[in-house]
């Protein structure tokens, strides 16, 4: 076993991605999502990137892998048979949510379901306060009546959230021991590990979300070590979480919640190489796969990040119309775009994209494999961005004649021909993406013009040229490799694992020493995680605390260094806040008090690091294979445009829009306003024509 050759796995809606480095040398593949056995699609791909390689799965010494079916079995309701254990009164906490409104005006608005009927939801007589003080003790003779009670219901799993049990897990670690001795098959969940946090809305429902996918996971965890150890690869094999890092099969089975946003997140790591590579400091990163689009803000080559996000937001994508989780993850917009992304004409007469989408199965209708609705890669074809011999590859034949008809149909109504109606839905999918990434930077106070875009994912390159012309971004970059783009980020990430914990302290009864040991205690934790990954590699932490004025009512994050996390001082945690502050909202609050609700610390060892060059002179322009008809959304008409084969590409080689820079996993659309340069390592850069 060679232990330079490792293989990254993203198992996305549409595709299943393969990436397979033997030594510096890269070899992919994408081949379509095998829903009832996922590991069916990664033993195929493992097969073909080792034949391309002349290598054995014998010989993989790593395999790091991402996956979206965490996230869809919740958004699809198709997890285990789970029942909550809460605090007496509690019970309807997850049903009630926090009773806000994310649609004001709606008088009809529907809250979404909690994953968990009322009848699965038991209640104990017991309460930890504020402090973390037991003020009614838990009776071990009632945890073993509910335990009694519940047997006969057949719950797979158990989630245990109780009051302040992030300050004192001491109550809910008791009903875990009589569960085992009750009911020994059953899983269980603490909200004092999965989410030591507070606000018990958010807690207990990443908590619920835990268990009910805890079953399916670690069934599909161990399925896929056994299907990998048939197939030779016996090697050891990590899972990329949600906050950029890679973490061991074991705790991925242990915390699956944590897997939720695993794929964007390996896109948003890959991303983050790149803008390194580069020297970039401003980077929008722009993925777009077969189901959805996810957009990022990198600054300083660091993805950004949060320690909430939401689940399956049921009405427009709204904020607080989905399931909070209440993890460390990497803060980004995702949005129902992608290449499955079906349209419709809703009652006001207009074209609608998303979030339903095709999958693999059946796929868009230009797939042949029985869709009849016309979806964004059928509009993709019509406008003359894809070849239809030459899809995936040519591993798919795409049928020009299915896409027409699909989009007739779509355009009906609206007395649009074929190609109006394909022109219609690119520009609506556009706009889509386009107002998601403003709305992503206005929230953070950022202004796009002085961003640089870097697109990955299958269906990004056709579309990141049109959706920079709509920002007013000037450059776009479309590194190699960017059809599989979050699949290499597995390659780039570095292990790592966050601890959290929600311990209230105003800046006026700041008390330095138990600050120290509070974050000494969450380095420790979060550094065994990483050692059961890496028991050698040097390891790095990463502090953070989460503050905000006494009577607000959320918290921005505040970094410490490692000198100011070991020797706490009051004033500099104030000055760092209050900088912090004004940069975000423009001024501070004077006379208020600053109070910490958060603690966290990441710990990380090293990232991949990135090679670095200087600027590409540009040299001759790209061998033209063919000309091909490429639909201009600008001036509304078809033009002829230079088909060039990205593999023949030398650096310096430019290549003038209107052009198509085809390879096997993805196209790039160069409009006719930009030109591009091949740079030394292989990735497109695209800026602005200058006149």
């Amino acid at each position: 076993m060679r232990n330079d050759i490792r293989m990254g796995v993203d198992i996305g809606g549409t595709f299943t991605d393969v990436v397979l480095e033997v030594g510096k040398d890269q070899f992919s593949t994408k081949v379509l999502t095998t829903y009832a056995a996922p590991e069916n699609a990664i033993i195929d791909g493992m097969h073909q990137v080792c034949a391309k390689a002349g290598v054995t799965p014998s010989q993989i010494a790593q395999i790091i892998h991402g996956t979206t079916l965490a996230t869809n079995a919740l958004i699809e309701r198709r997890g285990a048979k789970t029942a909550l254990i809460t605090t007496d009164g509690f019970r309807d906490v997850i049903e009630m949510r926090t009773e806000s409104r994310f649609e004001q005006y709606d008088l009809n608005l529907k809250l979404p379901e909690p994953l968990l009927p009322r009848q699965h939801r038991f209640t104990l007589k017991e309460r930890v306060d504020a402090q973390g003080n037991v003020l009614i003790a838990l009776d071990r003779a009632e945890v073993e009546a509910l335990a009694d009670e519940i047997a006969p219901y057949g719950f797979d799993s158990i989630a245990i959230g109780l009051i302040h049990a992030y300050l004192n897990g001491s109550h809910e670690q008791m009903i875990r021991d009589v569960l085992a001795e009750k009911m020994p098959g059953v899983m269980v969940s603490l909200s004092s590990e999965v989410s030591p946090q507070m606000r018990e809305y958010e807690r207990f429902n990443t908590t619920v979300a835990n268990a009910y996918i805890k079953p399916l996971m670690k069934s599909y965890l161990g399925r896929l070590k056994g299907r990998l150890a048939e197939e030779g690869a016996g090697c050891p094999i990590f899972l990329m979480h949600s906050g950029g890092g890679i973490i061991s099969l074991e705790s991925a089975a242990d915390f699956p919640v944590r897997l939720v946003e695993s794929g964007p997140a390996g896109g948003a790591v890959f991303a983050a190489n790149i803008a390194a590579r580069y020297g970039l400091n401003k980077v929008l990163s722009f993925d777009m796969g077969g189901t959805t689009a996810k957009i990022c803000l990198i600054k300083d080559q660091t993805p950004k990040t949060a320690r909430v996000f939401e689940v399956a937001r049921t009405y427009r994508f709204k904020k607080g119309s989905g399931m909070p989780i209440s993890i460390p993850v990497i803060d980004m917009v995702e949005i129902g775009a992608g290449g499955g992304s079906l349209a419709h004409v809703d009652a006001m007469q207009q074209i609608r994209v998303g979030p339903e989408s095709a999958g693999s199965e059946p796929g868009p209708a230009c797939y042949g494999r029985g869709g009849a609705r016309p979806a964004v890669t059928d509009a993709d074809l019509m406008l003359g961005k894809l070849d239809p011999d030459n899809f995936a590859g040519g591993s798919i034949k795409l049928h020009s004649d299915a896409s027409a008809k699909a989009l007739s149909t779509l355009g009906e109504p609206l007395e649009m021909d074929a190609q109006t109606a394909a022109f219609g839905l690119a520009e609506v999918v556009d706009e889509n993406m386009a107002n998601a990434a403003r709305v992503h930077a206005v929230e953070n106070g950022e202004d796009l013009a002085d961003y640089t875009m870097i697109a990955f994912g299958g269906a990004a390159p056709l579309h990141a040229g049109r959706l920079c012309e709509k920002l007013g971004v000037d450059r776009l970059l479309v590194p190699t490799g960017a059809g599989v783009g979050s699949a290499i980020g597995f390659l780039r990430a570095p292990f790592s694992f966050e601890a959290t914990r929600s311990v209230y302290m105003k800046l006026s009864d700041f008390a330095p020493e138990a600050v120290k040991n509070l974050l000494s205690e969450l380095e420790t934790e979060a550094t065994g995680f990483v050692r059961t990954c890496d028991a050698d590699a040097p390891i790095n932490a990463e502090y953070k605390v989460y503050m905000r004025y006494t009577g607000q009512g959320w918290e921005i994050p505040i970094q410490l260094t490692a000198a100011q996390a070991a020797n706490p001082d009051v004033k500099t945690f104030q000055n760092l806040f209050e900088a912090d502050y004004a940069t975000l909202f423009g001024r501070t609050v004077a006379g208020m008090d600053i109070e910490i609700t958060v603690w966290a610390v990441n710990s990380t060892t090293e990232a991949v690091a990135a090679d670095t060059f200087g600027d590409t002179p540009s040299g001759t322009p790209g061998a033209v294979a063919s000309k091909r008809a490429l639909f201009d959304p600008v001036a509304g008409a078809t033009s002829e445009a230079a088909v060039v084969l990205r593999n023949t590409l030398n650096p310096g080689d430019t290549v003038s829009g209107p052009a198509l820079i085809t390879e096997d996993e993805t196209t790039i659309v160069v409009p006719g306003s930009r030109t591009a340069i091949a740079r030394p390592d292989g990735t497109i850069d695209i800026s602005e024509k200058r006149t």
